[in-house]
C-alpha cells in the first residue's frame, strides 16, 4: 500500500469535524483500536440514556406541586418558578457550553452533565427551601449544557445516522418526562408521603445513565496533533467565532423555529391541565392527559425526522406539524373536556414533530461539527430564553381577561411564525458564517 492510499485510510477512520480530511502531517496513530459495532452501540445507548435524564428533573416538580406549595407555605407565583426557572436557566447558560467543550471534550463534559444532574436531584432533598431551589437550578444547568452538547455529539459521532440518532434522543426527551410526569406522584405513598424523596430518587438514574457512560470518559481525546480540530478534544484554540453566525439567515430561522416550537411545548405543559380544569376536568384526569400526549409525541419525535428525510417538498414537515398544533388549539377552544383525547393526541404529534425537526435542523444545517456546536448554542440560547416568556405571557393574558379564549388564540398566532422560520429552515443549505 502507498503511502497516500495510507493517509486516506487514516482519515477515513479519524474523520475531523472541521469537514476536511486531515493533513498527513496531522494524523497520528490511534490510542487503540477502531470503535467496533458494540462500541458504537454503547455509546448510542449511552446518549438516549443521557437524552432520558434531561427532562426527568423539570417534569418531576409538576405532579408534586401542589404537595411542595401546601408545605412549605408558598404563594402560586413563587412555586411557579420551579416551573419556569429552569426554561430561563436552559437558554442563559446555553452560551457557555462551547467554552466547557473546548476544555472538556464533548463525552466528558456530557459525564458532568449526569454528575450534576444526580447532584441537583440529590440536593432537592434536604429540608431548605433554599436547597430545593438550588438543586432546581443545578438541574437547569446541566440541561441546558446537555440540551447544547448532544446535538454536536451526534453529528461527530453518527454523521451517517444522524436522523436515526436524533429521533431516538428527541423520543428519549419525551418518554423521560412521560415517566417522571406519571411515575412522581405514585411514588409518594412507597415513600412515606415524602415529596423530597419523590424528587430525589430521579438521581437513580442519571446515575445509571454515568455508568453506562464512563467508557466514553476514558476514551482518549486526541485523535488529531491539531487538537482544537476534535470536538472532543480539550483544545484553547480559537476557530469560528458564534458571532459568525448570528446575521446568517438560515442559523436565524433555525433559532426562531426552535423558540417558538418551545413557547407552544412550556405554554402546553404549563397552562393546558389548568384550561382542562376550568373546562369541568377533574385534577387527576387533567394531568392524565398531558401525560396521555406524551406518547403520541414519543411517536412523532421518533419519526419526524427520518420522514423529513424523504419529504418533498422540504417544507412540508414543519408545515403539517404547525398545522397539527393550530388543530388542537382551536379544538381546546371549542370543546376543550369533551374532546381532551383528540387535542392532545393532536398536540401531541405536533409537539413532537416539532422539536425533533428543530433539534435535527440543527445537525442538517451546519457542515461541521464545529459549526454544530455553535447554531446549537444560539438556537437553543436565545430559543429558550424566548421559551420561558412563553407561559408568563400567557397566563398574564389569561388574568387580564377571566378566560382562555384569548389566549389560544395568541398562540395560534404565534403558530404563524413558528410556520415562515420552519420553511426558512427546511431548505437544504449549510449556514455560512460570516
Amino acid at each position: 500500500m502507498t503511502t497516500g492510499s495510507t493517509d486516506t485510510a487514516a482519515a477515513e477512520v479519524f474523520p475531523v469535524p472541521t469537514g476536511a480530511p486531515p493533513a498527513p502531517a496531522e494524523v497520528r496513530e490511534p490510542a487503540g483500536r477502531p470503535p467496533g459495532r458494540a462500541a458504537l452501540l454503547l455509546l448510542g445507548v449511552g446518549l438516549i440514556l443521557i437524552g432520558l435524564n434531561l427532562r426527568v428533573g423539570v417534569a418531576a416538580i409538576g405532579p408534586v406541586i401542589g404537595e411542595i406549595r401546601a408545605s412549605l407555605g408558598l404563594s402560586a407565583t413563587v412555586v411557579s418558578l420551579l416551573t419556569t426557572i429552569p426554561v430561563f436557566v436552559f437558554g442563559a447558560f446555553a452560551f457557555l457550553t462551547p467554552g466547557l467543550t473546548r476544555r472538556l471534550g464533548m463525552h466528558r463534559l456530557l459525564g458532568i452533565v449526569l454528575l450534576v444532574l444526580a447532584a441537583g436531584n440529590l440536593l432537592r432533598h434536604e429540608p431548605s427551601m433554599t436547597a430545593l431551589f438550588a438543586g432546581t437550578v443545578l438541574v437547569g444547568i446541566a440541561i441546558a449544557v446537555g440540551n447544547v452538547v448532544m446535538p454536536a455529539a451526534i453529528k461527530q459521532d453518527f454523521a451517517h445516522r444522524a436522523g436515526l440518532l436524533m429521533g431516538l434522543y428527541t423520543m428519549s426527551l419525551f418518554v423521560g418526562a412521560a415517566f417522571a410526569s406519571g411515575l412522581t406522584a405514585p411514588l409518594l405513598p412507597v415513600l412515606g408521603g415524602s415529596w423530597r424523596s419523590a424528587l430525589a430518587i430521579w438521581a437513580l438514574p442519571a446515575g445509571l445513565a454515568l455508568l453506562v457512560w464512563l467508557p466514553q470518559l476514558l476514551r482518549s481525546p486526541g485523535r488529531l496533533r491539531s487538537g482544537s480540530a476534535v470536538a472532543d478534544a480539550p483544545s484553547t484554540r480559537g476557530s469560528t467565532p458564534l458571532r459568525a453566525i448570528l446575521t446568517d439567515p438560515t442559523a436565524i430561522a433555525v433559532t426562531g423555529f426552535m423558540g417558538l416550537q418551545s413557547v407552544s411545548y412550556y405554554t402546553t405543559v404549563t397552562w393546558v391541565p389548568t384550561i382542562l380544569q376550568d373546562a369541568g376536568m377533574d385534577v387527576t384526569a387533567a394531568g392524565g392527559m398531558i401525560a396521555f400526549s406524551a406518547f403520541p409525541a414519543a411517536l412523532a419525535a421518533l419519526l419526524a425526522p427520518t420522514l423529513a428525510a424523504r419529504m418533498r417538498p422540504t417544507w412540508l414537515p414543519p408545515v403539517v406539524a404547525v398545522l397539527l398544533l393550530g388543530a388542537a388549539y382551536l379544538g381546546l377552544i371549542i370543546a376543550p373536556a369533551s374532546g381532551a383525547v383528540a387535542w392532545m393526541t393532536l398536540l401531541g404529534l405536533g409537539l413532537g414533530a416539532s422539536i425533533s425537526l428543530s433539534l435535527t435542523y440543527i445537525v442538517w444545517r451546519s457542515p461541521t461539527t464545529h459549526l454544530t456546536g455553535h447554531l446549537s448554542t444560539m438556537s437553543q440560547g436565545f430559543g429558550y430564553l424566548i421559551a420561558g416568556l412563553g407561559p408568563l405571557g400567557i397566563g398574564a393574558l389569561h388574568g387580564a381577561t377571566g378566560s382562555w379564549t384569548v389566549p389560544l388564540i395568541v398562540l395560534c398566532v404565534v403558530l404563524v411564525g413558528q410556520l415562515l422560520a420552519g420553511v426558512v429552515a427546511s431548505r437544504p443549505v449549510f449556514i455560512r458564517p460570516a
